[in-house]
């Protein structure tokens, strides 16, 4: 009897601990699921924190930049303002004169008005030549320059917020004869 009370013991231990491994194998599982939830839970988070300061870069991107086919469609009439200014500035005629007058008005507010929205005009003579700023049409001797100086504008550049939307037409002095 006692054999087999001692095996029944034995065989309640058995069961007693297969039991508590099975018990200790679904805590262990549960602990993994849940470490699983939480990581997936931060990744999804950072994930979604990216989307939002992606969204937040092109957003502000899309204003400050989201004009500039416009604008570089009206720097042809810009131009097309400087050569006409450039062309009656000779003439002698009182009408003229007052024509030019009120026609450098009318630029001078255009070019303000375009300023308000980003768009800034490249400053090119009597700098060094950059190509960031300016594409070099020709390349000429120039007394007293220094080489690579730009010393004469064919078109004038422009940017947007800081970036060139178009870049200044120029020539270049150069060191030699």
């Amino acid at each position: 009897m006692e054999q087999n009370d001692n095996a029944k013991d034995e065989k309640k231990t058995e069961e007693t601990t297969v039991e508590a491994t099975a018990t200790v194998e679904a805590l262990r599982e549960e602990k993994k699921d849940e470490v699983d939830y939480k990581a997936k839970y931060f990744y999804i988070a950072a994930e979604m924190d990216n989307y939002r300061k992606r969204m937040e870069r092109e957003k502000e991107n899309l204003l400050k930049y989201g004009n500039e086919r416009v604008m570089s469609d009206l720097l042809d009439v810009a131009d097309n303002f400087d050569r006409t200014i450039g062309m009656l500035k000779g003439d002698t005629d009182q009408k003229v004169k007052n024509l030019v007058v009120g026609l450098d008005m009318v630029q001078k507010q255009f070019l303000d008005t375009m300023g308000k929205h980003g768009l800034n005009p490249i400053q090119s003579v009597g700098k060094e030549f950059d190509p960031n700023f300016h594409e070099a049409i020709a390349q000429e001797y120039a007394e007293g320059k220094k080489p690579n100086e730009v010393i004469k504008e064919f078109q004038k550049g422009y940017s947007l917020n800081g970036r060139v939307i178009r870049a200044s037409k120029v020539v270049v002095s150069s060191d030699k004869q």
